[in-house]
């Protein structure tokens, strides 16, 4: 049977390592390591597995559904699940119809004269009020619901609409860096290691814990590079191999996903890229360092606690560096 590297998997599937550590979490995929060898490996049925689990996040399954298929060789399951999803793509497209037909309506009333009053139009128009009023049918009502359950797990690159502005502040970190085959894991244990034998929880009981690609995309080898910061006292000294930097700190946009859904980075991009106004502050050029994008771990202090630093119910902030338009900070 043919063996593959995770990061030659990685790399021919184009999923992160993260990804595939993800999916082990859930018991969708398996990876084993040989005696002597360094990094973890798949078989060819993992392969042929993990391709399923692509194919049907491609079609819109979420992975709790995918569990279902990939569990239960009996073909009804697989059958339940698709018709679920047909159903539920069937009240998505007459949810949509509807809007549409009420845009149209508000079309037509305004192409019919240039005098109409908005305010007036969609209040008092009977036709309008009609066609609003089938929005709000029980079936309408009961997808859009469906939509905010899943929406975590669909692959659409529309921008978001619940995205929230804050202020990250300056802060000392200690970083630890690492590219390898899964650097996600390994610098998670070395700061893991630091803030427990530092007692950093009781020195700086509200530390932040942020990482990012590094570099990214992976080089020549298949490897990619993590780097990731947990915030310090700045009289704090670090232990090799982990360095001590400043974090500028800044205007940043965030977004809270459940651990996987980090295809709504592109959502974010899209957000920021039809944003009035804010623009991104970052370098989209700097492939190197992510562009400045980062991912905060929100539930990094119970988890350190616990000793468990990835459960399956890992929440993450996405960061994305924006300035208001038309503002240049003074020189100094």
């Amino acid at each position: 049977m043919e063996e593959f590297t995770v990061s030659v998997v990685s790399k021919n599937l184009n999923v992160s390592t993260r990804m595939l550590r993800y999916y082990e979490q859930l018991g969708l995929l398996r990876s084993y390591r040989k005696t002597g060898y360094a990094y973890r490996m798949y078989d060819s049925e993992a392969v042929s597995r993990l391709r399923q689990v692509l194919v049907l996040r491609r079609l819109r399954i979420p992975l709790r559904q995918i569990q279902r298929i990939l569990q239960t060789p009996d073909a009804a399951v697989a059958l339940d699940v698709f018709h679920q999803n047909i159903a539920e793509l069937d009240r998505s497209m007459e949810a949509m119809a509807a809007i549409r037909s009420v845009l149209q309506t508000l079309v037509d009333k305004l192409t019919e004269t240039v005098d109409v009053h908005i305010p007036r139009l969609v209040t008092q128009d009977e036709d309008i009020l009609m066609a609003i009023a089938s929005l709000t049918q029980p079936g309408l009502k009961e997808k859009e619901e469906i939509n905010m359950e899943q929406i975590n797990g669909m692959e659409l690159q529309t921008p978001l609409t619940d995205l929230r502005i804050l202020y990250l502040p300056p802060a000392t970190v200690a970083s630890a860096h690492v590219i390898d085959d899964e650097p996600e894991t390994k610098v998670n244990q070395m700061l893991d290691k630091f803030v427990l034998e530092s007692g950093l929880l009781t020195r700086k009981p509200d530390l932040r814990h942020y990482g990012f690609n590094h570099p990214n995309p992976k080089d020549a080898t298949g490897f990619h590079g993590y780097e990731m910061w947990v915030t310090i006292p700045e009289d704090m000294d670090v232990p090799a191999p982990l360095v001590k930097k400043h974090f500028p700190g800044g205007l940043y946009a965030a977004h809270m996903i459940a651990m996987g859904n980090f295809q709504d980075w592109e959502k974010m991009v899209a957000w920021v890229r039809a944003n009035d106004e804010y623009e991104f502050a970052g370098d989209f050029a700097d492939q190197e360092h992510m562009c400045g994008l980062m991912e905060e771990h929100l539930n990094y202090t119970t988890h350190i606690q616990q000793g468990v630093t990835e459960p399956e119910g890992m929440q993450l902030d996405l960061l994305m560096p924006i300035r208001a338009k038309g503002f240049h900070p003074l020189e100094t």
